[in-house]
């Protein structure tokens, strides 16, 4: 349970000491900052996002847990959120939090109708398909850089695998990809595209429902429209948005932060001549180390009460530090988790969680394309140094700007 509400103590502002979650020093060594953060404030701790804008950021284990299976305490629906009256029209972090009618948003029985029909939707998707159309999609994208020798993996192959799989899945034109990554990395990097990003997601989903209303078939999209949940073009339409972030960008980046470790841990050089153990092994370690989802927006306190320590407001807002959670002393004193340890929060947790069969399609797809990069290039080699890359400047995901790499040019097909 929560604790009872105090008042705070004259002269002590409840965002005393806020640190910033963006700038060079958070780009680069977030962990660094949630271990400050940690040592001064304990498990709840005051920040700021971009503008000066201030939040909870929940960095415990134990807390982050508590948040998430509160809902009735800490409930998703933003328009709840006291700032409102102070957030500019252009704010840039905007598209992460405002209040849409989509199923990241709902509470009680309408998240449980949403939830229900995504679940159903989503356990349609036989994995013995998935993984061969992953394999496809993975060796058709490895083709087009095998001859050369080098190539950068984000861009390349981390970004547009999981997308061409979704594409599929959902029942896309491969031809829409490239705008659908346009959009959702000027949405995650809250940058002054944010906005427009936002819309340009909303725009194609749109289109997908229209098409899948006229003609369906055996995809995500047909399965909603069709679910006895009843759901309207709208709810499919923004639940679709949501299915494609969630789908796509942490996988993304949990590939590529499982191939950075690869390269530059020496733990995993067996990955590199074909060891299978070491892929898994690194895949659970980049949860654990470099989730690809850092910081989730968030939860909105119901009313007054405290956590952590902290006095949280009625209407604060509650961000799901969720790399800080997953390097809490209280579960890894040593540092490192156990080999095998599955209990990262990385999928989040409670009602909102993400749901099995998404966590199912990820975990197929991530280890499908490292274990066909693998093969195809068994030699695979940083271009850099490992202190060279560079992290995307966004406060919501720990993804790479690039991962430039090398290798012996091998086969490639017809």
């Amino acid at each position: 349970m929560t604790e009872p509400a105090t008042t705070p103590p004259p002269g002590c502002p409840a965002h005393a000491g806020a640190a910033p979650l963006y700038g060079p020093r958070f780009q680069t060594d977030p962990g660094g900052v949630y271990r400050e953060l940690r040592e001064e404030h304990g498990p709840v701790a005051p920040v700021e996002l971009a503008g000066g804008v201030p939040a909870w950021l929940v960095i415990g284990y134990r807390e982050l847990q508590l948040v998430t299976s509160q809902p009735k305490v800490f409930g998703r629906d933003s328009t709840r959120w006291n700032q409102w009256p102070e957030i500019p029209a252009d704010w840039p972090l905007k598209p992460m939090m405002a209040p849409v009618p989509s199923i990241l948003y709902a509470e009680g029985a309408d998240h449980q109708r949403r939830s229900a029909a995504v679940t159903d939707a989503l356990a349609g998707v036989d994995p013995y398909e998935l993984k061969k159309f992953s394999e496809e999609i993975a060796d058709r994208l490895i083709d087009e850089f095998a001859g050369r020798g080098e190539a950068e993996l984000v861009a390349e192959y981390a970004h547009r695998l999981p997308l061409l799989v979704l594409c599929r899945l959902f029942g896309l034109d491969e031809d829409e990809a490239p705008v659908l990554i346009k959009g959702l990395v000027a949405m995650l990097d809250g940058g002054a595209d944010a906005q427009a990003g936002a819309q340009q997601l909303l725009d194609v989903m749109l289109g997908l429902v229209h098409r899948k209303r006229e003609d369906p078939g055996p995809d995500v999209t047909s399965r909603l429209l069709e679910h006895s949940a009843g759901l309207t073009d709208e709810e499919v339409m923004r639940d679709l948005r949501v299915l494609l972030i969630a789908g796509h960008q942490p996988c993304a980046y949990w590939i590529a932060n499982a191939l950075r470790l690869m390269l530059t841990d020496e733990r995993f050089a067996a990955s590199l001549t074909g060891g299978r153990r070491s892929i898994g092994q690194a895949l659970g370690e980049a949860l654990w180390e470099d989730t690809p989802t850092q910081i989730f927006a968030g939860r909105w306190a119901t009313r007054d009460t405290r956590l952590g320590g902290q006095q949280i407001a009625a209407g604060d807002m509650v961000l799901l530090g969720i790399a800080g959670a997953n390097a809490d002393p209280t579960v890894r004193p040593d540092g490192r988790p156990a080999e095998g340890n599955r209990a990262y929060l990385s999928f989040s947790y409670g009602e909102h969680g993400c749901p099995y069969p998404a966590r199912e399609a990820a975990e197929v797809i991530a280890t499908t394309a490292i274990e066909v990069l693998l093969d195809r290039l068994p030699d695979l080699r940083l271009a850099v140094t490992g202190s060279a890359l560079v992290w995307r400047p966004s406060a919501w995901v720990r993804a790479l700007v690039a991962l430039p790499v090398a290798f012996t040019p091998g086969y490639v097909a017809d």
